[in-house]
């Protein structure tokens, strides 16, 4: 066993032999820490065993491990995780406190286990007892296939984890953890951070016994993943929670999946049974009306989250303006955004907002980035000014250019199935490109400009 002193900067994971004021890589004065490393390598071992441990193959010889899913009975999470787990990949979860990150991760635990698959999940922030009361509150049943063990040594969990043999391993979090070879690094250091996980890491890859391995990372102040940008760089996937404390919708989001798409969103309801699968965002995203009430400042479009078209709602309030410059509030879209729509609808829509206050949102809080939302917008606009309601089964699915033109957009056929699916009879969009035969029980308006729209929508 060897020992070696380095400096490591605790900004960027940069190493040097010697000690400096600033690093070298990311131009941080006074981040390198003093680091003793312990080498548990034996130096006598030949170069040529070394070299026996691994063997080059032909790539098409490989097993691909792709295809070797374990789904949950979570839909929302399998969608998000790519169609399923991975046997031996690694995922990183983060999110602010009591956003539901350990909810979420002991769901899947509980499900797996009653699946036959044996769970650990270790943890150094709460205590077993605590996690226990949790799982009573949010589990009809703890399976016993799911163990639990309360510890900040790795080193510890690692001997666990020989011990038990899992199939999944649950940290929570990785930042709360640390190495018995590092001691002069704390818990939380980019040191521990990194060298727990690459341990860990090499326990879900090994080829002998591959594990899915889930970790808990926490989320900084600027909403970011807490730690070096190398632990998302050696981790599979990257999961991040969205939503506000007191409210119920939670969005996962995969902001890096090297088994899926990245960008895939999933939904959940956050309540006393924990966090429940959203199956279809939808109709969940819609406020249900009658056919003959109509309300005015309504208008419905289809945005795509990773690969799935999704309903949505927007809605807008337009009132009279007692300042020299009227408000423009997006609550779901940047305010540069919605300022160019309103100059549209102003100089090629004829209505003038100079004297108005107007206000955006989505029914659920849904970002609104893609452009096949503008006209949707613009017509809730309209709607709201000429206080007159969009009769709830029709659908605006185009962008708007600022000559007023309507613009085509992506992936429109699969937006199109989803409204014809849920039942909506008319749908404006951009002209050419769509076979009107291939959906039998829906209208499709394909108009060129937005005076046209308007015309048609309000008479």
């Amino acid at each position: 066993m060897k020992k070696k002193t380095v400096y490591i900067c605790n900004n960027c994971n940069y190493e040097s032999v010697g000690y400096m004021g600033k690093c070298p890589v990311c131009n941080t004065w006074n981040s390198l820490v003093e680091t003793t490393i312990v080498n548990k390598k034996d130096s006598k071992i030949s170069k040529r065993e070394v070299l026996e441990k691994k063997t080059v193959r032909r790539l098409g010889d490989v097993e691909s491990t792709n295809s070797h899913r374990i789904v949950t009975s979570i839909n929302e999470f399998n969608r998000v995780m790519g169609g399923g787990i991975i046997k031996d990949s690694v995922t990183i979860l983060s999110a602010k406190p009591g956003a539901g990150k350990s909810t979420l991760l002991l769901q899947v635990a509980n499900d797996l286990a009653t699946m036959g698959y044996k769970v650990l999940y270790a943890s150094g922030e709460e205590s077993e007892s605590q996690i226990k009361s949790r799982a009573d509150r949010i589990l009809k049943n703890v399976h016993t296939n799911v163990w639990v063990v309360s510890d900040n040594s790795l080193d510890n969990i690692l001997e666990n984890i020989d011990e038990i043999d899992p199939d999944f391993i649950i940290v929570d979090s990785i930042q709360t953890f640390t190495l018995e070879a590092f001691p002069s690094s704390r818990a939380g250091s980019p040191t521990q951070t990194m060298e727990c996980a690459y341990e860990l890491v090499k326990r879900a890859k090994d080829p002998q016994r591959p594990r899915a391995i889930f970790i808990v990372g926490q989320m900084t102040k600027e909403d970011e993943l807490a730690g070096v940008r190398a632990l998302e760089h050696l981790v599979d996937t990257v999961l991040i929670i969205e939503g506000e404390s007191g409210e119920e919708l939670r969005t996962l989001l995969t902001t890096k999946n090297r088994y899926g798409s990245t960008g895939e969103m999933g939904f959940f309801n956050m309540g006393e049974e924990g966090m429940v699968s959203i199956d279809n965002p939808s109709e969940y995203f819609i406020t249900k009306r009658e056919n003959d009430s109509l309300v005015s400042g309504s208008a419905i479009t289809v945005v795509r989250e990773g690969t799935r078209p999704i309903i949505l709602e927007i809605e807008s309030l337009v009132s009279d303006s007692f300042t020299p410059y009227p408000s423009r509030i997006g609550e779901s879209m940047r305010r540069e955004q919605l300022n160019t729509l309103v100059s549209i609808l102003e100089q090629r829509g004829g209505i003038k907002l100079y004297d108005k206050n107007v206000v955006i949102k989505t029914t659920g809080g849904i970002k609104l980035t893609e452009q096949a939302s503008n006209l949707s917008v613009i017509m809730s606009i309209a709607s709201s000014i000429f206080q007159k309601g969009i009769p709830n089964d029709t659908v605006f699915i185009s962008d708007v250019g600022l000559t007023g033109e309507l613009k085509k957009v992506p992936s429109l056929d699969a937006r199109l199935r989803e409204i014809d699916r849920m039942g909506y009879k008319r749908v404006y969009i951009a002209p050419g490109g769509i076979k009107a035969s291939k959906y039998k029980n829906l209208e499709i308006k394909e108009l060129k400009t937005l005076r046209e729209v308007i015309n048609s929508c309000f008479k």
